[in-house]
């Protein structure tokens, strides 16, 4: 199409001015293809930073980092394009950015929050605190992080709801990331009744270390992850166990079934043991009855109108 108006231009006897107008009008046109050109080419170039993500950090992290770097590519080739096309047609471009310097600074003003969610965002990326897919905790929300955009981050909930937070509120408050977990933890504290004497509570210490410490599912190691099983304390109904250790998965599914396979374990050594788990009771101990005789239940009345009752039914 430009090559065409260029050609008629050339052809066509038109007036001095006319020619002006259209050579002018063609170079903004040139101007204008070779930055669409550009433009649309920013997105598949952007796939270049592909090869880069091992600096930026883990390969989950493309994708976030790849719309990031595509927005702000587009939208500096439609600035620096908009800015030629203004120069082609004798704009004085700095004069124009001159007057328009006050009204950037109110806005820059008044868009403090953006400016500071903009700085966020950057942040997010280089210190690598969560990326695209992961599970985090914020004193907000707690979900899968869904997009990390320039002022905002989407975090979709596990009641399928979608969350949208500020980047600056990620970078100030604290932030737990539970997709950077090496291994996961159970921590349980098991009530044996009082009944259970000193060989019983070795035995059933005894029989879960040996099934977790033979068990590959959990991490043992003392170097990587503390395994701790031993009697704790002496609770208002219960003698307590202290059970903590890690699994080698961290994926909630496998590691539900893994805590099932232990609960059902540490029944049967208890109940093996010959004892059983405690729960909350209370005991009542009557020093003295009170004076007199206590009554009969039912008392003579309620005896005679029964009787009556079944004499009538009768």
């Amino acid at each position: 199409m430009v090559a065409g108006i260029y050609a008629a231009g050339e052809v066509a006897p038109f007036p001095e001015t006319v020619n002006s107008f259209i050579d002018t009008l063609v170079r903004s046109l040139i101007i204008f293809t070779i930055f669409w050109t550009v433009y649309r080419c920013v997105e598949p170039l952007s796939r270049m930073l592909d090869k880069l993500t091992g600096v930026f950090g883990a390969s989950g992290l493309r994708d976030s980092l790849r719309g990031f770097f595509t927005k702000l590519g587009k939208f500096v080739v439609a600035c620096l394009g908009v800015v030629a096309v203004l120069e082609e047609w004798d704009f004085n471009v700095a004069a124009l950015l001159g007057g328009l310097g006050l009204v950037v600074m109110a806005v820059a003003f008044g868009a403090q929050n953006l400016i500071s969610n903009l700085f966020a965002g950057f942040f997010i990326f280089l210190d690598h605190m969560f990326e695209k897919g992961d599970w985090i905790r914020t004193p907000d929300v707690e979900g899968t992080v869904e997009e990390i955009g320039f002022r905002t981050t989407k975090i979709r909930r596990f009641d399928m709801s979608l969350a949208t937070i500020p980047n600056a509120r990620l970078t100030d408050d604290a932030v737990i990331n539970f997709s950077r977990m090496t291994h996961r933890r159970i921590y349980w504290m098991i009530g044996i009744e009082y009944t259970a004497s000193e060989a019983q509570l070795k035995e059933i210490v005894t029989g879960i270390s040996d099934y977790v410490r033979g068990n590959d599912d959990f991490q043992t190691d003392p170097a990587k992850a503390t395994t701790l099983i031993n009697v704790d304390s002496f609770n208002s109904s219960s003698i307590d166990i202290m059970f903590y250790c890690f699994t080698m998965t961290t994926k909630w599914g496998d590691w539900m079934v893994i805590k099932e396979a232990l609960a059902y374990k540490v029944k049967e050594i208890v109940e093996g043991a010959g004892t059983g788990f405690a729960f909350p009771s209370t005991s009542l101990y009557v020093e003295k009855m009170p004076f007199g005789r206590p009554e009969v239940y039912p008392g003579p009345e309620i005896e005679i109108a029964q009787a009556a009752n079944t004499a009538a039914i009768t």
